[in-house]
C-alpha cells in the first residue's frame, strides 16, 4: 500500500488531521485528532510486550531463518 493512502486512511477513520497549504513546494501537515490520541495507551502496552518477549520473537525468528535454508532445493553442486 503507497504511503499516501495510508494517510488518507487514517484521515478517512478520525486518527489524523490532514491540513493542506496552497505554497510551491506543496506542504501538508498531519496531527493526531482525539481518536488518535487514545490508540497512545494500547500502543504503549503493546510496545512493553513486544520488549519484554523480544528474546522469544528472535528465538523463533532465527529457528525459521534456519529452517528456510535447510528447505532451500539443492543444485547439482550441493549433492554428494
Amino acid at each position: 500500500m503507497e504511503g499516501g493512502r495510508r494517510s488518507r486512511d487514517l484521515e478517512r477513520d478520525g486518527l489524523v488531521k490532514r491540513t493542506v497549504f496552497p505554497s510551491v513546494p506543496p506542504r501538508v501537515d498531519y496531527e493526531l485528532t482525539a481518536r488518535g490520541h487514545s490508540l497512545s495507551a494500547p500502543i504503549d502496552t503493546l510496545a512493553a510486550w513486544a520488549l519484554e518477549h523480544i528474546d522469544a520473537v528472535d528465538a523463533v525468528d532465527a529457528i525459521d531463518a534456519d529452517r528456510a535454508a535447510f528447505d532451500q532445493p539443492r543444485t547439482k553442486a550441493d549433492k554428494p
